[in-house]
């Protein structure tokens, strides 16, 4: 292996451990918006109105995170493809 390939293997695993470890709290943080979001839903159900604007705290806070997770991922795929590059280019 060259120093090419180990560079980019190294590269590669800091990508993956970096966007593993941004990923996880805005992860549970949308997992439990998404739980106060259907609960709302179900209130509203229950109570028989609806809300005159469908857009919520919880639906903008949703939307970044979800632009987060979406970073995260990305950093994640590029670790993978440098990890991958690394190997073929043995």
């Amino acid at each position: 292996m060259g120093p090419l390939s180990l560079l980019l293997l190294a590269v590669g695993a800091v990508l993956i451990v970096v966007g593993t470890r941004r990923f996880m709290p805005p992860y549970r943080r949308y997992q439990a918006l998404q739980e106060q979001d259907a609960n709302v839903a179900r209130y509203e159900a229950w109570r028989g109105g609806a809300r005159l604007d469908p857009k919520t705290g919880a639906s903008v806070a949703m939307a970044v995170l979800r632009r987060q997770l979406q970073m995260s991922g990305l950093i994640v795929i590029v670790g993978f493809v440098c990890v991958a590059a690394g190997f073929v280019l043995r």
